[in-house]
């Protein structure tokens, strides 16, 4: 049955691919744009990655601004919609805590909104990290209670832009409980790019890594042996995104869109080094000595790694009971994921390696 979706962050790398996933299966996806003389060029984008670009629509606004900046006319066409895809966020190391809230915390707010008023479902994007309760406690996230946490001191230890994530999603969570509105919350791992074709954009976490790796950066493995940075092709997570959105059970619900066989750090790297052509790393160095190094000015930037980077790699494993009842339920699968890694790195190093 097709339905009429509103999605925010469709022109970034998950959001283009969302809308392909939705405009295949027949759904009307209204986009929020602050530039919708652009969206010729994003129709064009979601007709390569497989979907149809005549059910792709704008609406002028910005998640920045109150109301979204929806006029009057665009709040009335996307009133219609069956469910909200919030998947906008600043993302970049390094951003200001007022900065980062503004747009991050307070858009999420906004789209929540929105969502509420129109009694629909709100499917936020979150973050894999949101599942690490150890690493939450050891940042100062109240976990039983989000509202005690002093949210400028988890900014200061998490930075500005996983810190608003974790914010947005406890104030997201807080509002929809009060007004009564269903939310269902996906939390992606690193996203790794499309199985088939490799697939990926400037400026993701993992073709960034993908770079440093290739020019030499990488001199040592952070972290031990245990140590992982966990996976998601991103046409796995799309397809639990666009299932669990429409899915009545998973109302106030949280799922996890991982690879829990993602191998550890070391044997990721080795896998991209072999399909680069180069020597992996194989030494070893400790986190904590690392995030010290990276206090020296400089060293940062000529590494290109930020020390907000090292919050996600971690030992922590995940309970995957539910992502695991939602495949079996939708026969999901995910792809081979070593396979999906090397089309990643071929596409990283033919497209967006200079």
């Amino acid at each position: 049955m097709s339905v009429e979706c509103f999605v925010t962050g469709g022109s970034g790398f998950v959001g283009q691919h969302l809308l392909a996933r939705l405009t295949s299966t027949g759904h009307k996806v209204w986009v929020l744009m602050r530039t919708p003389a652009n969206l010729e060029r994003l129709r064009e984008q979601v007709g390569r990655l497989g979907g149809n670009p005549a059910c792709v629509h704008a609406v002028e606004g910005d998640i920045s601004r109150e109301g979204l900046g929806l006029s009057e006319a665009d709040k009335q066409r996307v009133s219609s919609a069956s469910v909200a895809f919030h998947l906008a966020a600043q993302f970049s190391w390094g951003l200001t805590m007022e900065r980062a809230r503004e747009v991050n915390v307070q858009g999420a707010l906004r789209v929540a909104r929105l969502a509420a008023s129109q009694r629909i479902r709100l499917l936020m994007v979150g973050g894999f990290m949101l599942q690490n309760l150890d690493h939450l406690a050891s940042i100062g996230v109240d976990n039983e209670c989000p509202e005690n946490t002093n949210w400028p001191a988890v900014y200061g230890r998490a930075g500005g832009y996983e810190g608003s994530k974790l914010e947005a999603h406890f104030a997201v969570i807080r509002y929809m409980q009060e007004t009564g509105a269903d939310y269902t919350i996906v939390h992606p791992a690193t996203v790794c790019g499309h199985s088939e074709s490799g697939h990926i954009v400037e400026g993701q976490p993992l073709a960034e890594l993908i770079r440093n790796l290739a020019q030499g950066r990488f001199k040592a493995v952070p972290g031990s042996t245990r140590h992982w940075l966990p996976l998601v092709s991103v046409d796995y997570l799309v397809t639990m995104i666009s299932c669990a959105a429409f899915d009545p059970s998973m109302a106030n619900q949280q799922v996890l869109a991982l690879y829990e066989h993602t191998p550890n750090l070391q044997g990721m790297l080795g896998q991209i080094a072999k399909t680069l052509n180069i020597k992996a790393p194989r030494r070893h160095v400790a986190i904590g000595l690392l995030r010290w190094l990276l206090t020296i000015p400089g060293l940062a930037a000529r590494f290109a790694i930020s020390a907000e980077s090292l919050n996600f790699i971690q030992t922590q494993r995940f309970d995957m009971r539910l992502s695991r009842q939602l495949e079996l339920k939708y026969q999901m699968a995910h792809p081979d994921m070593a396979r999906a890694l090397e089309r990643t790195v071929r596409y990283v190093k033919g497209n967006l390696i200079h």
